[in-house]
């Protein structure tokens, strides 16, 4: 089963990076990117959306995952959001910004964007969902088994 249900290993991870003005705030993106993501579920969940998600930065940075440097605070807090969507085909995509219903809701989401826009689009390489507990045990039960063979 995939991380994401009915996503195709050939399907298009599309990811566009909002930084916000200094005069809007997040309820301001979460109201303007709600109407457009509606609009997407409704007029192309049958012609390639499979589905999407919108993220905010935190703030946090981890220091275990990170080797730039041992930051304590990302100075984009509550500015950066990604959206990420995820589609049969990047023609599909295409066609969905097309959509005369579309169109006004991304240019609302646009005028919030310091940074302009750049939706790039991404093939997925892998995608995977937490084993269960039971799944977790027997995995590690098997790495156990094969280091002690090797």
């Amino acid at each position: 089963m995939s991380f994401i249900p009915n996503f195709d290993s050939d399907g298009v991870v599309t990811i566009n990076r909002v930084i916000l003005k200094p005069q809007f705030s997040v309820e301001d993106l979460e109201e303007r990117v709600a109407l457009l993501c509606e609009n997407v579920k409704t007029y192309h969940s049958d012609t390639g959306f499979i589905g999407g998600m919108v993220v905010l930065n935190s703030g946090q940075v981890s220091n275990e995952g990170s080797t730039v440097g041992q930051a304590v605070a990302s100075p984009l807090k509550d500015r950066e959001a990604l959206i990420i969507t995820f589609w049969r085909s990047f023609e599909e995509h295409e066609a969905s910004h097309r959509s005369e219903t579309f169109q006004p809701l991304f240019k609302n989401v646009l005028e919030l964007c310091e940074n302009g826009n750049e939706e790039i689009a991404y093939r997925m390489l892998w995608s995977g969902k937490a084993y269960s507990p039971a799944e977790a045990a027997e995995a590690r039960a098997a790495k156990e088994r094969y280091l002690k063979a090797a």
